[in-house]
């Protein structure tokens, strides 16, 4: 009888590691997301409902890793075309897709740099303002933040002319460290990717008519049936969260 006792309570004890285990929340999200989504996280957590962790990166790159299997529950894109992707191969849950945030693309310099405030028009002429240096942005070929900022340049008739000169990084944070550390002269990021850097300053803000709108849309990872990935991402679209989203700088839908 005491065997069967102490058989029964490791049994129990084995459900609740399980249970616990199965309360994580693996959240893949673009790397522009990093300082609201860590701050959220907290918030989250706190409530006891589930832990959740990121994993951050460029959307294309985090794509991929869930199509070879990797075991997100939450996947938040910079652009529609990689919730898209995922979607096309039922690799995320439709009904729990939302478009959750929006941005905007700025040209940003060392913040130590003598560059004046520039207006993004027609007739700019960036291989001059560029001079021997390079453009610093994700890689147009995947990441999203270098998807927008292409379709802006061809708006502007620049694109042919600033390619050769562009220092194509695998992230939007790549592309910004790039310009922090002093390596490119001029950056295309996120204005909330602007907001957290001391390293840089903004001399530009581009027209919002130059390229699609800068969208975060948000489901949950097909298959994986995980109770607290669906508390957080309802979680995701409380005033708590959409307060810290506000504060990094995000458009909150």
């Amino acid at each position: 009888m005491k065997l069967k006792k102490l058989l029964g309570a490791i049994f129990a004890i084995a459900l609740i590691a399980s249970s616990a285990q199965a309360e994580d929340v693996l959240v893949f999200a673009a790397a522009s997301t990093t300082n609201a989504l860590d701050e959220i996280a907290v918030l989250f957590n706190a409530k006891g409902l589930g832990t959740v962790k990121g994993s951050y990166a460029s959307s294309s790159t985090l794509a991929k890793q869930i199509e070879q299997g990797a075991p997100a529950d939450v996947f938040l894109s910079a652009d529609q075309q990689w919730a898209d992707y995922l979607a096309g191969k039922n690799l995320i849950d439709g009904a729990s897709r939302f478009n959750l945030l929006g941005n905007e693309l700025v040209l940003i310099a060392p913040a130590d740099a003598k560059t004046p405030s520039i207006k993004i028009e027609k007739g700019i002429d960036f291989p001059a303002l560029l001079g021997e240096g390079r453009l610093s942005t994700g890689d147009p070929d995947h990441v999203p933040v270098g998807i927008y900022v292409k379709q802006a340049l061809e708006n502007l008739g620049q694109w042919s002319l600033v390619e050769p000169k562009l220092a194509r990084a695998d992230s939007v944070r790549s592309a910004l460290a790039f310009v922090e550390r002093g390596e490119a002269p001029y950056g295309i990021v996120y204005s909330t990717d602007a907001a957290v850097s001391k390293k840089v300053k903004v001399v530009a803000t581009f027209p919002t008519t130059l390229h699609d709108p800068v969208v975060y849309p948000v489901a949950l990872v097909a298959g994986r049936n995980n109770g607290a990935a669906k508390a957080y991402l309802d979680f995701l679209k409380s005033p708590a969260a959409k307060e810290v989203f506000v504060k990094y700088g995000f458009k909150v839908n």
